[in-house]
């Protein structure tokens, strides 16, 4: 059985840039990285819009706040030295009405708390900058871009291997063996022993958890997210990311415009429960990973809150016109043959079992495992710095006292 120091289950982007990041710092620790599909950065990693985020939406102070505005600036530098095309086209927060400035005005507070560049404009200005764009007033945010997190996942994975370290793909965790001294990770390729594990799978990261005899309130919910992506003909319609201004009861952004590095404009997403963890389709169903959700009671109370907006989001998913009517209320000019055939991702949401919804990162540990629960956007604008406070604020102090056999890699 091979042997290792530390053992990351998830190969996505936050997994992958705690390995780059383990190995960066102590070189003379063993790591693998485990991922269950037959390739890195499978599923959320390349299932989203690739925005680098400017840290604008976050509460001051939290983990998403913090680790977002560093996370951005590693992330950069990363795609410089690295070669990996990013844009720093910027973003405008659009209030379509008058009772939307108000909470566009909470936004540049928080945004002004972040030390996030962010200047309020109004209709006129708006204009210059989108003319297809309608609304009574704005947030221009220029420290917005975009990026391909997929190849930013490769590279990292590339430069963890080329430290002489493994990537191991097709290995998907079955069960966790947690001693004193050790954990055995028993995977489909075979298990594999290591002195410390981090929990990094996303949409199965509870499961992971539970695993590790990690006590939880929470539970991850798939919440399937549609884009659609405009006509060429029509790519012009806006120059840069166009958001709403979201709702505060809800963590979910709303329909917005999204440029991509490789010159497309997609709209979206929605928000409608998935029912599988990785279910992408409206008619992907695992019944007892839905039966899972539907009887956990921190979904039951969300649902009762939130039934009338769990209801737009489904007929929004159900329905190209409605999706239009949501994309109008940013753009009023865009038709029904602008939008090509939708494509999904689904976001990994940890929820509480009182039915609130966890809205930062959450990073949990027992002896053995570091369990990263929730790590939903920004996750990917924010993982090399996500990877320096695993290590640095879990990991150090484990490392410190190893004593690091020679050879102990079974990539030596």
């Amino acid at each position: 059985m091979p042997t290792y120091d530390v053992a990351i289950i998830g190969g996505g982007i936050v997994g992958l840039a705690t390995a780059y990041r383990l190995t960066e710092q102590y070189s003379d620790t063993s790591v693998v990285v485990l991922e269950k599909e037959d390739r890195v950065a499978a599923h959320q990693t390349s299932h989203n819009s690739g925005v680098i985020h400017s840290g604008v939406f976050y509460e001051p102070g939290s983990l998403k706040a913090e680790n977002c505005r560093e996370g951005k600036r590693a992330l950069i530098e990363f795609c410089e030295r690295e070669g990996v095309d990013y844009e720093m086209c910027g973003k405008v927060v659009v209030a379509t009405e008058e009772r939307e400035v108000p909470g566009l005005k909470r936004i540049e507070e928080k945004g002004r708390a972040n030390q996030v560049e962010c200047t309020r404009i109004g209709a006129e200005q708006l204009h210059e900058l989108e003319p297809h764009v309608r609304g009574v007033a704005a947030l221009k945010v220029p420290g917005a871009g975009i990026v391909d997190y997929e190849a930013v996942a490769q590279a990292l994975a590339n430069r963890v291997t080329d430290r002489g370290h493994a990537v191991r793909t097709s290995a998907a965790v079955r069960d966790l063996h947690v001693t004193p001294n050790h954990v055995t990770v028993d995977t489909t390729a075979g298990a594999v022993q290591a002195r410390h594990a981090v929990n990094c799978a996303g949409l199965y990261a509870d499961r992971i958890a539970a695993m590790s005899r990690q006590e939880l309130d929470t539970q991850i919910v798939p919440f399937r997210g549609e884009y659609y992506e405009l006509v060429p003909e029509r790519r012009s319609l806006c120059n840069r990311l166009v958001y709403p201004v979201p709702d505060p009861a809800f963590p979910f952004l709303g329909v917005h415009f999204t440029p991509t590095v490789d010159g497309r404009v997609e709209c979206g997403p929605s928000a409608v429960l998935a029912f599988a963890r990785e279910g992408y389709g409206l008619t992907d169903i695992n019944w007892t990973e839905l039966r899972e959700i539907l009887t956990y009671p921190g979904f039951q109370k969300l649902s009762a809150r939130h039934w009338r907006k769990g209801l737009r989001e489904l007929l929004q998913s159900m329905s190209k016109r409605v999706y239009l009517r949501a994309a109008r209320q940013l753009i009023p000019e865009v038709e029904m043959d602008d939008f090509t055939s939708p494509w999904a991702g689904v976001r990994a949401q940890a929820l509480r079992r009182d039915g609130t919804l966890v809205d930062d990162f959450l990073i949990r540990e027992t002896d053995r495992v570091v369990n990263v629960i929730n790590a939903a956007s920004p996750a990917a604008t924010s993982a090399l710095n996500i990877g320096c406070l695993i290590v640095e604020n879990y990991l150090a102090d484990r490392l410190a006292n190893l004593q690091i056999p020679t050879g102990s890699s079974d990539a030596a």
